[in-house]
């Protein structure tokens, strides 16, 4: 199995080049960086890379401001048989590629994400990310900081990421459970911590608990957009 790992990214030079320094340790097929119209060296970085890498596919692609978006635009780029779909502040465990041909050899097994650990595992960081993955293994739904992986066909027959603000993940990850088995593998991301302390890690806490609480029920992406997006 191929596997292609699509970057959406929006003013994120800063973390670029430990991301392109862990993913150089790896041999995924195709890199796919998708900007949403940064305003910082996001994408000079970025080609700066693609013109140094031994990658047989690594590139850049412009695309639409959203997440969702920018996601769909690299998977259409994509010609692996899986898609990993990778948030530029999250570093991949080393054995990323080989962990996810296991989850998906077998053929009832549509896509899956890892569990996901903070930078600075202590406090609310480690209690934020517990949590995170105890949710997730027992709702069966996925977020984007847990690096989703699908089968390219499944994500073909679903018609990729819905195109609304936020949520985007957890909408995906409601359809992909009715496509077959989502594994949830132990191993770990790292990921920035940086969303919980721009605002005070509690205070965000509580924000994307009542966000969540009001998606269930059914309020419209586009309307919690308009009161929470500060919390992205």
């Amino acid at each position: 199995m191929t596997v292609a790992v699509i970057i959406p990214v929006l003013n994120e030079e800063e973390a670029l080049l430990s991301l392109f320094k862990g993913l150089l340790s790896m041999d995924f097929e195709e890199i796919i960086l998708v900007d949403g119209g940064s305003r910082d060296r996001t994408v000079e970085v970025a080609k700066r890379f693609v013109k140094t890498t031994s990658y047989p596919s690594c590139r850049v692609l412009s695309g639409p401001k959203g997440r969702a978006a920018q996601m769909n635009t690299g998977a259409a780029e994509a010609r692996t048989d899986i898609l990993l779909f990778l948030h530029a502040d999250t570093q991949l465990p080393h054995n990323a590629e080989s962990l996810i041909e296991q989850a998906l050899s077998h053929p009832h097994h549509v896509g899956g994400r890892f569990d996901v650990r903070f930078a600075q595992d202590q406090g609310y960081a480690w209690m934020v990310s517990r949590m995170m993955n105890l949710r997730s293994r027992f709702s069966g739904i996925c977020t984007g900081d847990q690096a989703i992986f699908v089968r390219r066909a499944v994500f073909e027959s679903m018609g990729g990421f819905a195109d609304i603000p936020l949520m985007e993940d957890i909408e995906f990850s409601r359809r992909m459970k009715r496509k077959g088995t989502v594994v949830a593998l132990r191993e770990t991301v790292t990921t920035s911590f940086r969303r919980w302390e721009q605002h005070g890690p509690l205070r965000t806490i509580v924000r994307m608990w009542i966000l969540r609480f009001f998606y269930w029920l059914g309020w419209s992406p586009a309307r919690l957009y308009q009161y929470y997006h500060h919390v992205r």
